[in-house]
């Protein structure tokens, strides 16, 4: 089997989301603890502190310039780094509703095929449902 073969079966075998395992790697654990960490109200407490410590320290710097250029560069340095850290954790809680919204439909799916051998009419739905699934996978970015 070809590499792309087995990257298409692979795709399109559905994972229930009891099959997800824990295991995260380095970097998603360092950006759940990021996220963790700049999501409580202190870290916004920090900032706010942050902003007020620097606010005065125009009296002390000489150039008007110099007092913009260093919190214009920390703040977007901070904002550089906690954009891709945040995506990281946001785009691993959207895959994970993603597999349990597949697993659900699957489960209804397949209850729906049992279901239409007394009810036929329910096939219809049941195809209808599957290709509205198969819509999200062809949508992907991956």
């Amino acid at each position: 089997m070809s590499t792309s073969e087995r990257e298409q079966h692979r795709h399109d075998e559905k994972t229930m989301p009891s099959e997800v395992g824990n295991h995260l790697g380095v970097f998603d654990r360092f950006a759940t603890q990021a996220s963790n960490f700049v999501s409580r109200a202190w870290f916004f407490v920090l900032c706010v502190l942050l902003v007020v410590i620097w606010a005065p320290s125009v009296l002390v710097l000489p150039d008007i310039d110099t007092w913009q250029l260093i919190i214009n560069t920390v703040t977007t340095i901070v904002t550089f780094l906690l954009v891709a850290l945040l995506q990281n954790t946001q785009k691993r809680a959207d895959d994970a509703v993603q597999h349990k919204l597949n697993a659900i439909a699957e489960g209804l799916s397949a209850m729906m095929d049992r279901l239409a051998r007394d009810h036929p009419e329910l096939r219809d739905d049941r195809d209808e449902l599957r290709q509205a699934v198969g819509l999200e996978e062809r949508e992907s970015a991956e």
